[in-house]
């Protein structure tokens, strides 16, 4: 995957890899679950997505699961390793965390968990630290480790496409101009040497957000 300018800051929006709780169906939000051996293999085999010479520095959220997944790409792409950003941490699921959908929806039906956090919390809180990295790592392109719910409702906030859900190990590419942000892929499951065409790593219209 190759940033389209070195002039703007790019992003690489990637989620983390498998966990036992995904593989479960289990809400982690909050909760600091490693990877699995599933998740080490995927993080291991996105590395085949970027071309070390076009990305500077892996940064993460501090939760393990994440950090786990940004040394395995900083590792095999022979780049820094830069730091962590709470701002990025999963969406907080409150009550309903380790919980499958299934018994978190007996339990409250209306979807209302305790102490969830709200859905533009998440966004705000995921586009200041996209505004953080900014101010680090000025016209960089940087790949950011971070989770599937908080980079779903960023892009939400930059774009009015649909947003699917974010796969483990999946990047979204968004980059900075003076207009603001602007989505470039969403869901890139493909390999830097050999792309795999996928219908949700389709450009979408351009939104920017100041």
């Amino acid at each position: 995957m190759t940033p389209p300018s070195r002039s703007v800051l790019t992003l690489a929006l990637t989620r983390h890899g498998q966990t036992d709780w995904n593989a479960a169906g289990r809400l982690q939000g909050s909760s600091d679950v490693p990877l699995n051996d599933v998740g080490r293999g995927q993080a291991a085999e996105s590395v085949q997505r970027f071309s070390p010479a076009e990305w500077d520095a892996v940064v993460t959220s501090p939760l393990v699961r994440a950090r786990e997944t940004g040394e395995i790409l900083a590792a095999g792409l022979g780049i820094a390793l830069g730091g962590t950003y709470d701002e990025l941490r999963e969406r907080h699921y409150g009550g309903a965390e380790g919980l499958t959908d299934g018994e978190a929806a007996a339990r409250w039906p209306d979807g209302e968990f305790p102490e969830l956090e709200p859905r533009p919390s998440v966004a705000e809180r995921g586009l200041a630290a996209l505004d953080r990295i900014a101010a680090d790592l000025p016209g960089a392109s940087a790949i950011v480790v971070a989770h599937g719910t908080l980079i779903r409702e960023i892009l939400r906030r930059m774009t009015d496409a649909p947003i699917p859900p974010i796969l483990n190990a999946a990047t979204s590419l968004v980059e900075r101009t003076a207009d603001g942000w602007r989505v470039l892929t969403v869901n890139d499951v493909s390999f830097a040497e050999e792309p795999v065409p996928d219908a949700t790593d389709a450009p979408l219209p351009e939104a920017r957000i100041p």
